[in-house]
């Protein structure tokens, strides 16, 4: 008689591999929709079947062993490739159909979904975009794993390897109070006074484009990392307390209305950043993301 072999099933796999990503049983059952009880009996279920032990339980720490830790990455792959069955089959079927998870940097998403997404909306009805805002580190991150489908972020970043469409050149321009700078045509780098040039916190990448776009070293130093968002970032520029960069898309979508805040163009080489969209090379859906790609395109200001 043959021997029956047994396999883990995906949704084993699901849960290990969530358990990794939140490093708590109650927040990862929260994400696959299921009891923790549901999600604990299951990853035992797993430890059975292949014969070993690959989470260390205690009451304050979730730790993977080291055999753990290269099943959850055998186990990213193996949900990524069947997430690509389903893709291969709305391959064949109309353009920009059924599912698809995209991820957008903050810098990007509230001021260009907004003219797109309606567009898509009534070109596209089929078409389900579920959007996650997040840094291009964390979106880079997620697509390698398979959690995302897509990213749009500015370049130059390092995503991996990715296939990539580029959308259009985002110019950068200096924010300052109205009467506090020359209000010429533009603005050059060497104007601005590095001891009050407020940026973005770390992990936004439109901080790295600004700074490598003005050339000026001291700048990293001296500048004062403190905003969340470009609209915080607005708020303190309007209250006196610094000048700021933004791309053009912000300065096009309104974001200096109400405000006595000016914008000018920064006038240095490459001030500009490249709006782009990736995703994982060989994807079966390439066709519909060079299709997105090019509905997104149309939103350039």
């Amino acid at each position: 008689m043959a021997q029956t072999t047994y396999l883990p099933t995906l949704k084993q796999l699901q849960y290990l591999v969530a358990l990794k990503d939140h490093g708590h049983f109650g927040r990862a059952a929260e994400s696959c929709y299921v009891t923790q009880s549901t999600l604990s009996a299951g990853i035992r279920e797993l430890e059975t079947l292949i014969g070993v032990v690959l989470v260390e339980r205690t009451r304050r720490v979730v730790r993977f062993t080291p055999l753990g830790e290269r099943i959850v990455e055998k186990a990213r792959r193996v949900l990524r490739e069947a997430d690509e069955l389903g893709d291969l089959a709305r391959a064949a079927g109309r353009p920009l159909s059924g599912e698809m998870r995209m991820s957008v940097i903050p810098t990007i998403a509230p001021f260009l979904l907004p003219r797109i997404l309606p567009k898509l909306r009534r070109d596209y009805p089929d078409l389900k975009l579920y959007l996650r805002e997040e840094t291009s580190g964390q979106a880079c991150e997620g697509l390698n794993h398979g959690r995302t489908d897509c990213v749009l972020l500015a370049l130059p970043y390092a995503c991996g390897d990715v296939e990539t469409a580029p959308l259009f050149d985002d110019r950068l321009f200096v924010a300052y109070r109205e009467g506090e700078m020359d209000p010429s045509a533009s603005i050059r780098p060497a104007e601005i006074d590095e001891t009050r040039l407020l940026m973005l916190e770390d992990g936004h990448c439109l901080k790295e484009h600004a700074l490598a776009a003005c050339n000026r070293p001291e700048m990293r130093a001296e500048a004062t990392m403190m905003g969340t968002s470009l609209h915080t970032m607005v708020q303190m520029v309007d209250n006196g307390l610094g000048v700021t960069m933004l791309p053009e898309m912000a300065v096009d979508a309104g974001i200096l209305d109400h405000t006595q805040v000016a914008a000018r163009p920064l006038d240095a080489d490459n001030a500009s950043r490249r709006i782009a969209l990736v995703w994982r090379k060989a994807s079966p859906r390439e066709r519909d993301f060079r299709l997105l790609a090019d509905v997104l395109a149309e939103a350039r200001p």
